[in-house]
């Protein structure tokens, strides 16, 4: 049995990170305590819903929280209990037990990256601003030796972006430096396979969800027609993981997906997308979606117990000025497992 306590906590942006739906300065989350009244072990988890973005983004969050955190320490067992529609909150109890359940360093899984033998690679991340801020951003993530650089586009002028992108592929080329974009669904579907070709001649290694979810015929016949790969991201986020993911899948055939456990429903979940993602030669990656370092922290080491290739999206924890302390440690484009943790 459990027993839990919730800390409202939040988070303050160094500066304002931009996306083609909102500007974000601060980021509400809650700390989950949940104690194990047998072994007397108390672990720690996140469910930090994103604005405009999760499905359980709702104004009665909190007492809802409350209510859902009641019905799990009444059974013990999250399969009982309905969370369909508020997968942070199953994310947020779900690295609560994966927390109580880990080792004096931290370990909620032990795999060469928790042992401190291995690093996962990850992107460094442009937030959208005007192009000339962008490109100098873009610059010091190289500088500080990131090799994939991931852009937030869609917002500002396509024109502007595509000289934005000229102006770095003209000093880097694929093989130095690999490039990705992410439209967050801001290309109109009817527009899209002409931008799709526009970008083409910058040697982009994939575009995160060019056009709006559901619109699944549209997007489809963008992954066969388009000359840059597709991964799906939003498209995620409020599909259920059985039959509707297979589906939606089997239709569209996308190159890549975006892992996103916290709008997904936690890392179970997650594993159920890569289970329906391999068994149609479909990659994939992961990526934060602004946790605090409690969230990183568990969505890292579920990470590792893939064979990572691809860069993951896992560099956001940097972005705060008042973030948790973490195991975590980013240099160079590489993330290390540290045995004692740091702020």
């Amino acid at each position: 049995m459990f027993t839990f306590t919730i800390r409202k906590h939040e988070l303050d942006f160094i500066k304002p990170a931009k996306t083609s739906r909102n500007v974000f300065t601060k980021r509400v989350i809650y700390l989950i305590e949940l104690h194990d009244i047998k072994s007397g072990k108390t672990g720690l988890g996140e469910a930090a819903p994103l604005s405009l973005l999760s499905v359980d983004d709702v104004t009665d969050y909190e007492p809802i929280l409350q209510k859902k955190l009641e019905e799990f320490c009444a059974v013990g067992d999250l399969r009982e209990v309905d969370l369909v529609q508020y997968p942070s909150i199953r994310f947020g109890i779900e690295t609560a037990l994966l927390n109580l359940k880990a080792d004096k360093a931290g370990r909620m899984y032990h795999t060469p990256f928790t042992n401190g033998e291995v690093q996962i690679p990850v992107n460094g991340l442009v937030w959208m601003n005007d192009a000339e801020t962008m490109y100098e951003e873009a610059l010091a993530k190289i500088a500080a030796g990131f090799t994939v650089i991931k852009f937030k586009v869609g917002a500002l002028d396509f024109d502007e972006e595509c000289r934005m992108l000229e102006r770095i592929r003209s000093q880097y080329s694929a093989f130095q430096i690999t490039l990705r974009v992410d439209a967050n669904g801001g290309f109109k579907a009817d527009e899209a396979q002409e931008q799709l070709q526009e970008l083409k001649r910058f040697e982009l290694h994939s575009i995160e969800q060019p056009i709006a979810t559901r619109q699944w015929d549209d997007m489809a016949k963008l992954c066969v027609e388009s000359p840059v790969d597709i991964a799906l991201d939003e498209e995620l986020i409020g599909t259920d993981t059985g039959a509707e993911a297979a589906k939606m899948l089997r239709h569209i055939k996308p190159q890549y997906l975006i892992l996103k456990p916290n709008l997904i429903g936690g890392v179970s979940k997650a594993d159920e997308w890569i289970g329906h993602a391999h068994k149609l030669d479909i990659d994939w990656w992961a990526t934060s979606a602004l946790e605090s370092n409690v969230g990183l922290n568990a969505i890292a080491q579920w990470v590792s117990t893939y064979p990572v290739k691809l860069h993951q999206g896992l560099g956001t924890g940097g972005l705060f000025t008042n973030n948790l302390e973490t195991h975590l440690q980013l240099s160079e484009g590489q993330m290390s497992y540290m045995a004692e943790p740091t702020l």
